[in-house]
């Protein structure tokens, strides 16, 4: 008599669900997740009391949108959602842990696709409740100077929503060239350098076209995303988000391209 191969089960079927639940329990898992959402919130809400507690009216931050001002710190806190963006793909390269997830799951591609997908929900929640917890905090040392405001002013709401996403898709965009260079310091350097850094000298160049290329650059893209009046300058806050998805894709698929091509 023959043997017959049993099918394999449901139990054992790899689904985008699971996939997705695994990268959850990795993520909340790891130490160096709950530190940099930590540290991460609480830049956010330091620089912002500290902005808050020391501002007055006849100083030099009147003409800074009430948004944009509350939310200060939220450039140290990119920084440290970057930095877990890149710990969370680079981190496994670090460990070696990234040849059980491949072994687990062969077509690699939804690894890299629930590692994006579960940080983006996790860094945007953090960073919009921060924002917003931080936003009405500071309210309360701006009550009764020029920059009081409530969230149901015209574009307020808005904007702590647009400075969570944009912190989000730059933590996006740091997942990707963590996967990409497979090396924690290779790509905190590149983040550093090539995101933030590199915007900055160009921006002193004395030519238009460099100029106008510059506001669609990450960093300054959310930063357009982030203000409640438009911003001198910067780009429309629809222009500035579809320049920072589009940053993030092009930061995913070139690991998404890798992954296909060479040996985890």
């Amino acid at each position: 008599m023959s043997a017959t191969t049993p099918a394999p089960t449901a139990a054992y079927r790899i689904t985008a669900a699971r996939v997705l639940r695994s990268e959850w329990h990795k993520l909340w898992t790891v130490r160096s997740t709950w530190i940099t959402l930590v540290t991460s919130a609480a830049f956010l809400l330091g620089v912002g009391i500290l902005m808050g507690a020391t501002y007055t009216s006849d100083g030099g931050d009147s003409d800074v949108d009430t948004v944009v001002l509350s939310l200060y710190g939220s450039q140290l806190g990119g920084v440290c959602l970057a930095v877990l963006g890149i710990l969370v793909t680079a981190g496994e390269y670090a460990t070696g842990m990234i040849r059980a997830s491949m072994t687990a799951v062969p077509r690699r591609l939804p690894v890299l696709g629930a590692k994006a997908a579960v940080f983006t929900a996790v860094a945007f929640a953090v960073s919009f409740v921060t924002a917003l917890i931080t936003f009405l905090t500071a309210q309360i040392f701006f009550s009764g100077t020029d920059q009081a405001a409530s969230l149901t002013d015209d574009g307020v709401l808005a904007a702590i929503a647009g400075n969570a996403t944009g912190v989000t898709l730059l933590g996006v965009i740091a997942l990707g060239l963590g996967a990409a260079l497979r090396s924690v310091p290779g790509a905190v350097g590149a983040f550093i350098g090539g995101v933030m850094v590199l915007p900055e000298i160009l921006g002193m160049l004395p030519y238009e076209a460099v100029e106008t290329a510059v506001r669609y650059f990450p960093t300054q893209a959310a930063g357009a995303l982030g203000s409640a009046d438009p911003m001198p300058g910067a780009a429309t806050p629809g222009a500035a988000l579809s320049a920072l998805l589009l940053w993030a894709a092009a930061s995913l698929a070139v690991p998404a391209l890798l992954l296909k091509r060479r040996d985890v």
